[in-house]
């Protein structure tokens, strides 16, 4: 697992041991970053379920003005936290050790322009996360996007008022889902 590219590029990150994170592959996060061009170059970003913080790191070498990572499992913070030692990247990041749940409950947090989802699998906290964020829709810039990894076998269309799949794509095991604020419906709306 390394930094793909930008001001951190070829930098190796450390991984958590065992089975409890789901780290990204190499392949789906530089399709990822393709896909968002140049709209992560001063954005403001939330990487929720940290794990290593593999993405967030990503968007500061790309020039993303600032990552929150929200991560509860201490080996995983332990990594976050070296692996942004390690690429220099620690001045425009905030790591929260809690719940991405009650975080998301919290006041006074965003509007983020990308919200990364990638919690653990097979257990349907996407769909919860997501419909958290769908009730809140100030925790998204108007442009801003939410991104959930999932397994494709995790897949179920979520009954959501406010956000609306634009795009999924699949890299082997990962898929990825973009979603943003239903424009149509908003527009209707007198």
């Amino acid at each position: 697992m390394r930094v793909i590219a930008g001001s951190a590029k070829g930098r190796k990150l450390e991984s958590v041991p065992g089975d409890a994170v789901r780290p990204i592959t190499d392949r789906a996060k530089e399709a990822l970053f393709s896909i968002l061009g140049d709209e992560v170059r001063g954005a403001r970003v939330l990487d929720m379920f940290g794990g290593t913080g593999s993405v967030g790191i990503e968007a500061l070498s790309r020039g993303a003005e600032h990552v929150t990572f929200v991560e509860r499992y201490k080996p995983a913070l332990r990594a976050i936290g070296r692996n942004l030692q390690h690429t220099r990247l620690v001045d425009r990041a905030y790591v929260v050790r809690g719940d991405a749940f009650k975080y998301l409950q919290r006041q006074n947090i965003g509007p983020f322009d990308i919200i990364y989802v990638a919690p653990p699998q097979y257990k349907g906290l996407w769909l919860d996360a997501l419909k958290i964020i769908d009730a809140r829709p100030g925790l998204l810039t108007p442009e801003g996007q939410v991104i959930v990894q999932i397994n494709p076998i995790e897949y179920e269309e979520p009954e959501l008022d406010n956000l609306k799949r634009f795009d999924t794509r699949t890299y082997g095991s990962v898929q990825l889902d973009f979603y943003a604020m239903n424009v149509e419906d908003a527009e209707d709306t007198p």
